[in-house]
């Protein structure tokens, strides 16, 4: 395998949510490279399956896209929780929905090229109502689908949410489908 070793950082950017950096790498070659970084505290999602077998997803406007969304309930983590409390943190939060049980699903990192975004996805079952506790800055719709249906979603290009389609596909084959 190839070595690189990282002899140097610089903060571009102090985010609210990220930072950016640039890395000053040497290469195997001895050559020295600059390349970007991406500093992210991690975030965690939910597939929310309800007593009658429907998956409940929030759809959004995702101002980077322009465009509304179809997505887990997901959401960044707090420094002092881990990703399971965050997962069914944001599931409440956005859905009005409680989980009696979850377990890990999947665990993915979103853009392994330049950031180090982590996401661990999970089932969330036995789900009682409760009360949604939108950030201020959030507008979405809480919808129900059949995973048929999201997965053919999926393969028509309907859905495009990486963690998303992690999520389903991940669920998908846990129920042996």
């Amino acid at each position: 395998m190839v070595e690189y070793e990282r002899i140097g950082r610089e903060l571009v950017y102090d985010g609210t949510i990220v930072n950016v950096y640039k890395d000053k790498m040497k290469n195997a070659d001895g050559s020295v490279s600059d390349w970007d970084f991406i500093e992210h505290p991690g975030a965690a999602a939910t597939v929310a399956v309800d007593n009658d077998g429907k998956i409940i997803l929030v759809r959004q406007l995702r101002p980077a896209l322009g465009r509304y969304t179809i997505e887990l309930p997901a959401g960044g983590k707090n420094p002092e929780e881990n990703f399971e409390t965050c997962a069914l943190r944001e599931l409440e939060e956005e859905t009005g929905m409680r989980a009696g049980k979850s377990e890990l699903l999947c665990d993915i990192y979103t853009t392994v090229a330049l950031m180090n975004e982590r996401i661990p996805i999970y089932l969330a079952t036995d789900l009682v109502p409760t009360h949604q506790h939108l950030d201020e800055n959030e507008l979405l719709n809480v919808e129900r689908h059949d995973l048929d249906e999201l997965v053919q979603m999926i393969f028509e290009g309907k859905l495009q949410d990486s963690k998303t389609i992690c999520g389903i596909l991940a669920y998908k084959a846990k129920k042996g489908l």
